[in-house]
């Protein structure tokens, strides 16, 4: 199967409609939370994603904290403000949907989680010490996350081992080793210094993992931001991928 992997959509559509038309033809998606927050378009994403056919969606943070799951005060102001100019830009299906998801998904031979497996909702993968404890925390030989806007690929050598990583370039295909996490990017908010939208397709004939970037109009999305007056600092972040 060739399945579309995104993450962190943050209420971008030119990216994430970019994005699906790049990846083309797929047999699934699977999406690793965060659709709404910060961006200017949270009901188009919403809605686009949750009609996908074959989806497999866990909640991320900001979707969390738009219902009200975890306290919006845990947010830096900048991402607060966003998130409470969205809580009315939501249809009630958009809601329900995002209510319907769970905050991990084990399955056969991956478990999806937004943040990590320890704490799927709000924990950062950002070092392989992290990311060693965090094999503990679940059975399958893959995970995929998202959470820190950062392609990533951890693996352990030996389960007695610390983690290693690797920083994947642009269109870089790896073949993933039986105890994996990876994690594709942003799509709608990287922050690898890099503003192209991230997403990755994965192959589950051999598990090869190809991440993957792409340009999109970048432009329209920040005057869609002024526009809905929001925070400047997410506006000039897009900019340079930061």
């Amino acid at each position: 199967m060739k399945i579309l992997i995104i993450s962190d959509i943050h209420a971008n559509q030119t990216a994430l409609e970019t994005v699906l038309a790049e990846a083309g033809s797929v047999d699934a998606t699977w999406c690793l939370g965060d659709l709404v927050g910060y961006g200017p378009d949270p009901e188009q994403c919403v809605s686009r994603i949750r009609q996908l056919p074959n989806l497999v969606c866990v909640i991320g943070n900001h979707d969390a904290a738009l219902l009200n799951l975890i306290d919006t005060a845990a947010f830096n102001p900048e991402a607060r403000q966003a998130l409470h100019w969205t809580m009315d830009k939501l249809s009630k299906d958009s809601l329900d949907f995002l209510r319907s998801l769970s905050s991990r998904q084990d399955m056969e031979l991956v478990t999806l989680a937004h943040a990590s497996p320890r704490q799927p909702i709000w924990e950062y993968l950002l070092d392989t010490r992290t990311a060693t404890t965090n094999f503990n925390y679940f059975d399958t030989p893959y995970c995929l996350v998202g959470h820190t806007h950062l392609p990533v690929l951890y693996y352990l050598p030996d389960e007695s081992q610390m983690a290693s990583l690797v920083i994947p370039e642009n269109n870089t295909q790896l073949t993933l080793a039986p105890r994996s996490i990876v994690n594709p990017g942003s799509v709608g908010q990287p922050r690898d210094r890099d503003r192209r939208a991230a997403y990755g397709i994965l192959d589950t004939e051999e598990y090869v993992f190809h991440f993957r970037r792409v340009e999109y109009d970048i432009a329209s999305v920040q005057d869609r931001m002024r526009t809905a007056n929001l925070p400047a600092r997410h506006i000039m972040r897009l900019e340079v991928g930061w």
